[in-house]
Formats: C-alpha cells, sequence, structure tokens
C-alpha cells in the first residue's frame, strides 16, 4: 500500500469515527433518561405509601390516644410518640387536634355510612335487610375499633359541641335518613308502623346498648350483640296482627 493510501485510508477511519461519536453519546444518554425516568416511578410509589402509612399511623395511634385519655387531655405529643413520628410530622397531615379528630371519624365510618345508605336503596324484603343490617354492625363496628368512636363521641360529645355536629353531619344525618327511606317504603307495604319511619333511631338503639354495655359491664355478664339486635329486629318487624 502506498503512502498516499494509507493516508486515504487514516482519513476516512477518523471521518467514520467521528460520524459514530455523536450516536453513540445521544443513545447513551437516551439510556441514562430512561433509566432515570424508570427509577423515578417506582421511587414516586413508594413515596406516597410510605406517605399513606405514615398518615394511617397518627390516626391509629390518635385512636389509642383519644380512647385512653379522652379527647380533652390527649396531646399532640404523645400522638406522635405512639405513632413513632416528630410532632411537627402530624401537622403536615392535620392542621390541629380538632382535625385529626375529625379525620380520625371520616376515615373509620364514611366507607360504613356508604354501605348503609346503598342498603337503604335496596329493593329487598325487609327481613333480608334488617339482617344484612345486623350483621353489617356487628361484623364491621362492634367487632372492630369503629365501636371505640362511637364511644368517643356517647362520652365526649357533649363537651365538645363542634365535634358532635361533625359526627352528625357527617354520620349520623346520612343513616337516619337512608335508614328512614327503607322504612318508609316498607311502610307503604304494610310492613312496619308508619309511625316507625318517624324514628330511625329506633332501629339503631340496641347497638348504642351493645357499645356502652360492652364499655362497662361486659366483664361481668357477656353480651351477645348478635341474637340480642336480631330479636330487636324480630319484635320490630313481626307481622302485623289485625286489631
Amino acid at each position: 500500500m502506498t503512502d498516499r493510501s494509507v493516508i486515504v485510508v487514516a482519513i476516512m477511519l477518523r471521518l467514520s469515527r467521528s460520524r459514530k461519536t455523536p450516536t453513540r453519546r445521544a443513545s447513551r444518554r437516551k439510556r441514562a433518561v430512561e433509566a432515570a425516568r424508570a427509577a423515578a416511578v417506582p421511587a414516586s410509589a413508594s413515596r406516597k405509601v410510605r406517605t399513606a402509612e405514615r398518615r394511617d399511623a397518627i390516626l391509629s395511634a390518635a385512636l389509642d390516644e383519644f380512647s385512653t385519655r379522652g379527647f380533652e387531655a390527649a396531646r399532640l405529643d404523645d400522638v406522635a410518640r405512639r405513632a413513632g413520628v416528630a410532632k411537627g410530622t402530624i401537622y403536615l397531615y392535620f392542621r390541629d387536634k380538632e382535625s385529626l379528630f375529625q379525620e380520625l371519624i371520616r376515615a373509620m365510618l364514611t366507607p360504613l355510612v356508604g354501605t348503609i345508605e346503598a342498603l337503604g336503596e335496596a329493593e329487598l324484603p325487609l327481613p333480608a335487610l334488617a339482617d344484612r343490617i345486623v350483621e353489617l354492625f356487628v361484623r364491621e363496628v362492634y367487632e372492630t375499633r369503629r365501636k371505640d368512636v362511637i364511644r368517643l363521641m356517647i362520652s365526649e360529645g357533649r363537651r365538645f359541641p363542634k365535634l358532635a355536629e361533625f359526627y352528625y353531619r357527617e354520620v349520623l344525618e346520612r343513616i337516619i335518613s337512608a335508614v328512614r327511606s327503607l322504612l318508609r317504603r316498607a311502610a307503604a307495604r304494610g310492613e312496619v308502623p308508619e309511625g316507625l319511619a318517624e324514628f330511625p333511631q329506633i332501629i339503631a338503639a340496641p347497638g348504642l346498648v351493645a357499645i356502652i354495655w360492652s364499655g362497662l359491664f361486659e366483664r361481668f355478664e357477656p353480651l351477645d350483640v348478635r341474637k340480642m339486635m336480631k330479636t330487636h329486629v324480630e319484635l320490630l318487624f313481626a307481622p302485623r296482627r289485625a286489631t
């Protein structure tokens, strides 16, 4: 190969390398961007999970503290200690102790209220609906920590009227409306006295008795809540005798 040929080949190789280098760099940048995006998705999802877990831990600790000390005596410092977070972390999620208690009510009871509202619209025989409501109360309230929230409202509501009003608007008003609608349809079919629709609180009475009883007297005389509530339903919805 002549000197001239060597020079030509060298120039061609250099030009070839110069053309490939930007392409390789762009390819490396593209791969780096894709890797960063792929890493960002799990990181973002992980942050959301940690945020939700921390919030749930604060709510659970708040319920423990409120149940032990009552709303007035409970301190956010102690809630933070129970939750394993700094006190300042609580303020990232909740404005103050009252808003924390309100969110506790909303988080624990709103899904249950939605279920009761759906039952109130169901076109099912009254005995079947009554059985579902009894099972719902026993399984989703009495056998869970939701009963602690209700017990807190019974004991604290009078002293803290804003909390009582919040509970009424978020929970009781909606449940009463749903049950009243159900009872009015049943009264129109002649299944219950018309007056019962005016007082749907009567339906809930044994549930409240059970919650109060469990906190005060359960150790002396255990209560079969499911059986008591079914007996109550049978008495209310027994076939009406002609007078």
